[in-house]
């Protein structure tokens, strides 16, 4: 896809990955709508930020009529980055942690996927993005909540891809591994280190796979770090 005045949507957007993935776009000459409960610290022509949290229905609706009528239509790109994790035992998460996690980021993709992929489908172009994770594929100590909402990112990326490829819109579902970004501040059993990946690259193999060929779709991308314990020692 040429991403020259292309319509993009990314949700999460005040820091981290959808911080980085925004900049990326409008290096491209994209126009953003960044969609997040705080706005970043970003200033640019083509970027636009609406308040919308991806837990409520009525928030995203609003999100998504905010941007049409200041950016126009249709919306060719959308980037479900909102997300987050709480550690804990099963037995002892409570009962509002284990529903934000899950209304954040399962219940988040939906409201947010479902407003755009009829516009997708109607002009025969879109690609849909959306972050999972490692734990996405794979089961994790004190995660249980996490990655069950993961692992459900990944059905539900799996499905959608075969709803919509035969109208020529794409999902792709990406899986990074630790990132140095502020996911983990309240994860004590981790310890974030210049050994993580950096935001920016998640952000590049985002634009590679919207830049990739029409006919070209990328399913699933995982990603890590190459020495998450730095460096061997000889």
């Amino acid at each position: 896809m040429e991403l020259k005045g292309k319509i993009a949507v990314v949700t999460g957007v005040s820091k981290g990955i959808g911080l980085a993935t925004v900049e990326a776009l409008l290096e491209k000459g994209a126009k953003v709508a960044g969609w997040g409960r705080t706005k970043p610290d970003l200033e640019h022509q083509n970027f636009h930020f609406f308040e919308c949290d991806v837990r409520h229905h009525e928030s995203v609706q609003q999100a998504f009529d905010n941007t049409i009528a200041t950016l126009g239509k249709p919306i060719q790109v959308l980037v479900n980055n909102a997300g987050l994790g709480i550690a804990g035992l099963l037995e002892d998460m409570s009962l509002d942690d284990w529903h934000t996690m899950f209304e954040t980021n399962v219940n988040g993709i939906f409201y947010c996927t479902r407003l755009v992929v009829l516009g997708m489908k109607e002009m025969g172009e879109g690609h849909i993005i959306n972050i999972s994770s490692i734990a996405g594929t794979t089961g994790v100590a004190q995660m249980s909540g996490y990655c069950g909402t993961k692992h459900a990112v990944r059905g539900i990326s799996h499905s959608l891809y075969k709803e919509v490829r035969d109208y020529g819109v794409k999902v792709t579902c990406i899986y990074p591994g630790s990132v140095n970004t502020s996911f983990f501040d309240n994860i004590d059993t981790v310890t974030v280190s210049d050994n993580m990946m950096r935001p920016q690259d998640i952000a590049s193999t985002i634009l590679h796979a919207l830049e990739s060929h029409p006919n070209y779709h990328q399913v699933d991308i995982e990603v890590r770090p190459l020495m998450p314990k730095g460096r061997k020692q000889k």
